[in-house]
């Protein structure tokens, strides 16, 4: 996947969270992206436990053989806590794409009590296990833009 390709991906789990965002839930955005470039799956938050990654990695697990999925890239707008990293390992994904880093989330969320953040890189909890998942993040020049719906939501 070339950087202009991850840019694009990027966007469309933006437009996910924002759709997340106008439903009432977190605004959080993942796709499952495959060796075609194809997007297979769309999901978006739930709730402070049914994260978009962990669900889109779970419903990816139940529906393509793990075989298959190691050659798919989970793209994802923030960096992924510890849950939804292990969720993405167990479910053999073999790809991580994400735009802003945890710190600059938390910037945006404070202490809010429905995103106790948690400082533990993606990159951390993938290293200690015994596949080696790429990891491409953070992407600057698009921060801004999918940091842009935590602005007003957690205000509320």
């Amino acid at each position: 996947m070339t950087r202009d390709q991850m840019l694009a991906h990027l966007r469309a789990a933006g437009d996910v969270a924002r759709e997340a965002a106008v439903h009432g839930h977190h605004p959080f955005g993942a796709v499952l992206v495959g060796p075609d470039d194809r997007v297979l799956m769309r999901q978006g938050n739930l709730d402070t436990v049914r994260h978009a990654e962990t669900e889109l990695a779970r419903r990816a697990a139940a529906a393509y053989p793990a075989k298959f999925l190691w050659s798919c890239t989970l793209v994802t707008t923030g960096e992924p806590c510890a849950m939804c990293t292990g969720t993405l390992y167990w479910a053999n994904i073999g790809r991580l794409v994400y735009g802003y880093e945890e710190e600059k989330l938390l910037a945006e969320t404070g202490d809010h009590p429905e995103n106790p953040t948690m400082n533990l890189s993606s990159r951390t909890v993938l290293a200690s296990g015994q596949k080696p998942i790429e990891v491409f993040g953070p992407f600057p020049e698009i921060e801004d833009e999918l940091l842009e719906p935590h602005r007003t939501f957690w205000q509320r």
